[in-house]
């Protein structure tokens, strides 16, 4: 009986008015510069080091004007690196370095930006470093040993690692590596210093951190701290190696995107919250027309379409989005847009895809295969393809003939690359090799106790038939590349067709988690700094919670921009702290909020001192994570940042840490009008107590509303104006079950040390101990043998006796 065998064939000068310094302040501007001045700026230049990697850009870059180098930490960018062109377009530097060893789109971004001709007398020259020169530890040794002019002598190696730490974020590699390269990059040029003795460096005065116009400064511990990401181990064992999955977050619980395009535009919104209020009021006004009522059933049409926004199916799904948002408000742009520019390419697109591809055939054979009646030739190959096993048992049959009678059978198979072969079964005297050879038969090879061999009928085969199956695959990968070539010279819809699709996949999740958990739409009053909030809530704790309080939270102005908050452990400080910050970046994303009214003032970066964890990497202690991270905020935030503090202090000894915040806040208050919107949380009672803080009208405090029925303390978890009286630390003790007669203990001594008054021991446990020392000494003497001739009475008296009688008294 024949067969087909079924083997596999082949198959800014400045960083613009969003920067944020994260060193020294810069100079201030001398009033009536003179021409020299002029001439002098017009000759300041930027030069820039930049590395991507992963999707991630670092970047830092030298400014002659002020010896300073900026840097920008880990940030998001696409292939298109659209983020590196916008800095580029806002620094404008003389000359771009990067490592030698680059990504491809790299290089062809750079490659482009060297041929633009407009570009001149400013474009910029492109510089390749050696790969080496980037790397992670020799460019954190670079950075630790540079000779910075703002770094005094006096300072140890350790001291000036721990102070630089607390400026440069180490934890940022591509940025700490193109630091490292620009470091070496200025030592090599000897930029400003080109006519100075060789055993002068480079000046550099000072760090600082900068962010493009329009976008929020937002660090790593703050997106960790207020849970706006958080990555968790999978739980099943067999999704182990894909990585993390997403946890209890606030991107968690807003991605409701149904296309992997969409997701990652979300993820790139929450890295990069802006405060251009045409980009957020547009992203507001798709929500707000989904949210009404009427159109649910559009948004849910919409969001179906969207879940086939991937591969082939793409362009079927976009041609239901573009008629869907024709028949919708053109007034908003994204509709405007999607109606518009999903243009009749795709029909063209959607109809020779559906002509030429035979989607089933592909899927079952799992690779590309086209439909009849597209190319002739390979029509009649698949005819052959499928008539060869009947043909081939004809052959099989006449081939038997011919063969010695003791073979019973034998059939004649096709193999791809191999061709056609006759196939015998192995008889009981084909012992060896030599046994194997069979007249007018050339021997091949013995599979399965199957004797393989070409013969002169195979042979015409080969040559009348050829490689069918191979044969038909290159004519069907050579109409897959034609296919691929005229989809291609489209591409641009296409990429426009996922642009506007994830976004609107963005905004119809948004939409939804608005519609189910009640946000409404903030309000932007750029001319008004801070925030206001009516009745907010925190949007994961009220998901945990059975009840939740809503608090409402106003700081702008003059007045009340430093606001302490003290109260009871477990009143809910750190949850009123991490609201206002959510509710904030919320609106900064330009998503609807949770709370009844929200009006956003102008937000340049929000900082955070919150929870500590320790930097085994670093070998930093908890204390000194908390000082670096208040230190960020001390030298970075401006009168348009919102800072929030939570127990700072605790770290070290009471002194220290009451002197250290009250210190941190002083010098905020002392800046006047220019001071940031601060939300300081803490137990450190004594810092009103003692009147630590200057009273004006710039300092505002609040408390956590509380009511003591009893032996109970009722938590009310509602923020009013005031001070805490205590921290009623006995109460979360007794919660914690810590034994009655602690709590009593402790509630004593801390009235006795509030009162100035001495702490004496409990009489009770004195007595106790008295008693136990009795014993203890009239064991002694029991044990005593006085006719022991080494028996030294005075010895025993002042050594045993002695001490024993004291400890009594």
């Amino acid at each position: 009986m024949a067969s087909i065998g079924a083997i596999p064939g082949r198959t800014p000068q400045s960083p613009g008015p969003g920067a944020a310094s994260a060193g020294f302040p810069s100079p201030a501007p001398v009033p009536g510069r003179g021409e020299a001045e002029e001439n002098e700026q017009e000759l300041a230049e930027t030069h820039l080091c930049v590395l991507w990697a992963s999707g991630y850009l670092g970047i830092a870059y030298y400014d002659t004007s002020d010896s300073t180098i900026h840097f920008m930490p880990d940030a998001p960018d696409q292939e298109s690196l659209r983020l590196l062109q916008r800095v580029l377009d806002e620094i404008n530097p003389r000359s771009i370095v990067t490592s030698a060893k680059q990504d491809e789109n790299m290089t062809r971004f750079l490659g482009k930006l060297a041929s633009q001709e407009h570009r001149e007398p400013k474009r910029p020259e492109i510089v390749f470093l050696p790969s080496v020169d980037f790397g992670l530890e020799i460019s954190k040794q670079r950075l630790l040993s540079g000779n910075y002019a703002f770094i005094p002598d006096s300072m140890t190696a350790t001291e000036k690692i721990l102070f630089l730490s607390s400026i440069i974020p180490f934890d940022s590699i591509l940025t700490v590596r193109a630091l490292g390269g620009l470091l070496k990059f200025l030592g090599r040029r000897r930029i400003g210093v080109e006519l100075e003795d060789y055993n002068v460096s480079v000046p550099i005065l000072g760090f600082k951190k900068f962010v493009l116009t329009h976008l929020v400064s937002i660090d790593q511990d703050t997106y960790s701290v207020l849970q706006i990401f958080k990555s968790e181990s999978h739980p099943s064992v067999y999704k182990v190696a894909s990585g993390l999955k997403e946890g209890l977050s606030l991107f968690g619980i807003l991605n409701r995107c149904r296309c992997k395009w969409g997701e990652k535009l979300l993820r790139l919104w929450f890295t990069r919250p802006t405060q251009d209020l045409g980009e957020l009021n547009s992203r507001l006004d798709v929500i707000q027309f989904f949210l009404l009522p009427q159109n649910l059933d559009m948004a849910q049409m919409l969001h179906r379409l969207l879940g086939h926004i991937k591969n082939v199916p793409t362009v079927y799904s976009a041609l239901g989005l573009r008629d869907a948002c024709r028949s919708l408000p053109q007034s908003i742009q994204l509709f405007q847009d999607i109606a518009q520019e999903f243009s009749d390419d795709l029909h063209h697109i959607a109809s020779l895809i559906g002509k030429v591809v035979d989607f089933e055939g592909s899927l079952a054979e799992n690779r590309f295969t086209v439909l009849p009646n597209i190319d002739p030739d390979i029509d009649e190959k698949k005819r052959r393809l499928m008539g060869l096993p009947s043909f081939l048992t004809e052959v099989a049959r006449k081939e038997l003939e011919n063969l010695d009678s003791r073979i019973p059978s034998c059939s004649v198979i096709y193999i791809p690359l191999i061709g056609f072969l006759l196939s015998i079964p192995r008889l009981p005297s084909m012992a060896e090799a030599s046994d194997f050879e069979i007249e007018g038969l050339d021997f091949m090879f013995l599979s399965e106790e199957k004797l393989h061999y070409r013969s002169a009928r195979t042979k015409e085969l080969d040559a009348l038939l050829g490689d069918l199956h191979c044969d038909i695959r290159d004519q069907e990968t050579l109409l897959m590349y034609q296919l691929q070539c005229q989809v291609l010279a489209r591409a641009a819809v296409l990429t426009r067709v996922l642009d506007l699709a994830s976004r609107l996949d963005v905004l119809l999740a948004l939409a939804s988690a608005a519609r189910d958990y009640g946000y409404s739409r903030p309000r932007y009053s750029p001319q008004v700094l801070g925030v206001r909030i009516q009745n907010g809530r925190h949007p994961l704790m009220e998901l945990c919670a059975r009840t939740f309080v809503p608090n409402s939270a106003e700081c702008g102005g003059d007045r009340g921009r430093v606001k302490v908050i003290t109260g009871p452990n477990s009143s809910g400080k750190s949850i009123y702290l991490k609201q206002v910050g959510l509710i904030t970046f919320m609106a900064l994303v330009g998503s609807f909020v949770p709370a009844e009214e929200a009006e956003i003032g102008a937000v340049d970066a929000i900082f955070t001192r919150i929870h500590s964890c320790e930097s085994i990497s670093l070998g930093l202690s908890t204390f000194m994570i908390d000082l670096n991270q208040v230190a960020k905020a001390v030298n970075n935030a401006t009168k348009q940042s919102l800072v929030l503090i939570d127990e700072f202090g605790k770290g070290t000894n009471t002194v220290d840490g009451l002197a250290l915040l009250a210190a941190v806040l002083r010098h905020w208050l002392a800046l006047g009008p220019a001071c940031p919107h601060i939300f300081v949380a803490t137990n450190f009672l004594s810092l009103v107590q003692l009147q630590l803080l200057p009273q004006g009208p710039l300092l505002q405090y609040l408390t956590m509303e509380t009511c003591e029925d009893g032996d109970e303390l009722v938590f009310f978890y509602q923020v009013c104006e005031g001070i805490a009286k205590s921290s009623h630390a006995s109460h979360t003790a007794a919660q914690a079950g810590l034994p009655d007669q602690l709590l009593t203990r402790g509630k004593e001594v801390s009235d006795l040390i509030r009162s100035g008054k001495p702490i004496k021991p409990v009489k009770e446990l004195l007595k106790e101990k008295q008693m136990e020392n009795c014993q203890t000494l009239v064991d002694k003497f029991l044990k005593l043998d006085l006719e022991d001739p080494s028996l030294d009475l005075d010895l025993f008296m002042s050594q045993e006796v002695l001490p024993a009688a004291t400890a009594i008294l």
